[in-house]
């Protein structure tokens, strides 16, 4: 494809011109506001004793957001008035089991800064980790001195977060999609139509691309399914960490653990008796070193999941910190020329980020069939070869 040069240079100078009205949106903040923000932030800290004020200072209020970002959440945030406190959101069910089942809505909370009454118990959610614990009436948080973490009882909490709305509507789309796929099949006599055409390809991909030359034609079929589905899964959620939704659920520990635990699991219940064999006899190798390769050996079956967990959720997390520090910093510079500097660079991420959404759940996927063509591989060694 051949860019010409007019075209080219009419989106530059347009660009560029555009350029100076970006720092009428970043106004220098006037003293009454920041003398309300003083006063709010007075408020929250005597209604919580032992608590943190919240940030004055547009740095700190961008490093409270990056660090809220990256955070489960019991409510969706669209916007916030600064001045008058006042939050656009959608709040979500608040499932509790504490003596007792509670359920109730987490507008009780108002963001974190009120405490929810549920059938005579008190709850707040702590601003540092997001979760909920039980306190008084007066919403004490009382830390611990040694790890700095609350010492307050936590509740089992089964709430409806912003992570498992993302975890249900990725399994509702990949469901209409790929059955309205199977459809189309047996309509059409084996051609896709519809949303069909365009996933069509990409299941193809990770047959053909993935599971067929790691696995094996004979046995590749067996774990198809599963490969597909940790593909999307992964691919979806990646892409609804791009929205101005602020999910981050593949940047979640406890979500990428989950997935490379089937993984796991898959891999070790379906293994054949070669690959145990490998494992704690390998053959070719000396009686002696069998001895010391094995536990080494036995440990590498639990590090292959670790690196799998540890991957995505670095990539995902990390590219989540760095993508809403860079957006922080036009509301730092406040001029036109450092402010258009971070536009265009957060812009540029933004479609990396794309890509490496595509990226992490190829390798996901990929190295989970690497995992369960070792498992069902057929040796031919022999002890004295």
């Amino acid at each position: 494809m051949v860019i010409l040069n007019r075209p080219l240079r009419l989106v530059v100078t347009t660009f560029l011109a555009c350029l100076p009205l970006v720092s009428f949106a970043n106004q220098e903040i006037d003293s009454a506001k920041v003398n309300v923000e003083n006063a709010h932030a007075v408020v929250a800290e005597a209604h919580h004793e032992g608590g943190h004020a919240e940030p004055t200072d547009v740095k700190s209020k961008i490093k409270a957001f990056v660090g809220h970002h990256v955070l489960d959440s019991h409510d969706f945030s669209f916007t916030q008035d600064d001045e008058t406190g006042e939050h656009w959101s959608l709040p979500l069910p608040v499932i509790l089991l504490d003596e007792g089942l509670h359920v109730f809505s987490s507008a009780k909370f108002h963001h974190g800064k009120e405490v929810a009454e549920s059938d005579g118990k008190y709850y707040v959610v702590n601003h540092h980790d997001g979760k909920i614990y039980r306190t008084d009436a007066a919403g004490t948080i009382t830390e611990n001195e040694e790890t700095g973490f609350p010492s307050n009882f936590r509740p089992i909490d089964f709430s409806i977060t912003k992570t498992v709305v993302s975890i249900i509507g990725a399994a509702l789309l990949m469901f209409f999609l790929f059955t309205s796929l199977a459809r189309s099949y047996a309509k059409n006599k084996g051609i896709a139509s519809g949303p069909g055409r365009i996933f069509e390809p990409i299941v193809l991909y990770v047959r053909d691309e993935i599971a067929i030359p790691n696995i094996g034609e004979k046995k590749y079929k067996n774990y198809m399914s599963y490969l597909l589905t940790i593909f999307f899964f992964v691919l979806f959620l990646n892409i609804f960490g791009l929205t101005p939704l602020g999910i981050n659920a593949t940047g979640n520990l406890t979500i990428t653990f989950s997935l490379a635990f089937l993984t796991f699991l898959i891999t070790n219940l379906t293994a054949n008796k070669n690959y145990w064999g490998h494992i704690f006899w390998m053959p070719g190798v000396p009686k002696l070193m069998r001895i010391i390769l094995a536990p080494i050996e036995l440990l590498g079956i639990f590090i292959k999941p670790f690196s799998l967990m540890i991957r995505l959720y670095a990539n995902i997390f990390a590219g989540h910190i760095v993508l809403m520090s860079i957006i922080g910093l036009m509301f730092i510079f406040k001029s036109w020329i450092g402010s258009s500097l971070s536009f265009g660079l957060s812009f540029l991420l933004s479609i990396l980020e794309i890509l490496v959404a595509f990226l992490q759940a190829y390798i996901f996927t990929m190295l989970s069939a690497l995992y369960f063509g070792s498992a069902v591989e057929e040796h031919h060694h022999e002890e004295a070869h």
